[in-house]
């Protein structure tokens, strides 16, 4: 398998306008997030994908792979099926966030070796529930898995529904899982995906990936152990500080 890993970043967010170019520790966080992806032996090739032009040429700068985009994607997605239908020779594309500054590269490696089964189509990765504050965390979606690990359901509310139990008890009577947001998808699928339209159930919950599901595809799931630290908001950005420096 040819795998190329591209990392969507643009500089507009309504919570962190210009996270992509954050100082973390002497780097800004898209150069941490590229370097990442760069150790990850399951990938041949990583870009960035951009709209803004202070990103494209900072990433420029230390020489990564980048790309200019549309700034009319509504996600990830649809900019990492743009890269797609512009680079030839890869049967993979990963969807790497890029707000996780400190990725663990074989986090990677799993969600591509949920591809060595030749009917997977999308993959992504999920991480147990650990503590009542993660299963009422609406910012930390959960997903439900079937028997053979796809995922049934994302939502931002704990699912499944203990009836009958009080919601401290629930971790301690079955597995609740969060979802990590990195995604894997064959090639010609990621094309298929950027063309569906909105869902009601993806409006809804806000939640991309319920799309898919909506329109039939399997998303294949594959357990991680590693905890994510995401940044979405100043505070975030200042307790990964504390945390790393």
């Amino acid at each position: 398998m040819n795998v190329i890993g591209i990392i969507p970043a643009r500089y507009e967010s309504s919570r962190f306008p210009g996270k992509p170019l954050v100082d973390i520790g002497g780097q800004t966080m898209i150069q941490r997030v590229y370097q990442q992806a760069k150790h990850a032996p399951s990938l041949n090739e990583v870009i960035v994908a951009t709209d803004d032009q202070r990103i494209y040429d900072h990433v420029k700068s230390f020489a990564g792979n980048v790309m200019m985009t549309k700034d009319t994607h509504q996600s990830g997605t649809d900019r990492c099926a743009e890269v797609a239908r512009h680079v030839e020779g890869f049967d993979i594309a990963i969807n790497i966030q890029g707000d996780e500054p400190f990725i663990d590269p074989q986090q990677i490696d799993l969600l591509v070796s949920c591809f060595e089964n030749p009917g997977t189509e999308i993959a992504t990765l999920v991480r147990k529930v650990e503590a009542l504050d993660e299963l009422t965390n609406e910012n930390k979606p959960k997903v439900v898995l079937n028997k053979k690990g796809e995922a049934i359901y994302f939502s931002r509310q704990a699912i499944p529904f203990l009836r009958g139990e009080p919601i401290e008890h629930w971790l301690s009577k079955r597995p609740f899982y969060n979802h990590i947001g990195i995604y894997g998808y064959r090639i010609d699928v990621l094309k298929q995906l950027s063309d569906l339209p909105v869902s009601d159930l993806e409006r809804m919950e806000s939640l991309e990936q319920l799309r898919w599901i909506d329109n039939g595809y399997k998303i294949q799931t594959a357990l991680s152990t590693h905890a994510n630290d995401s940044i979405d908001t100043q505070s975030d950005l200042e307790q990964i500080l504390q945390k790393y420096f």
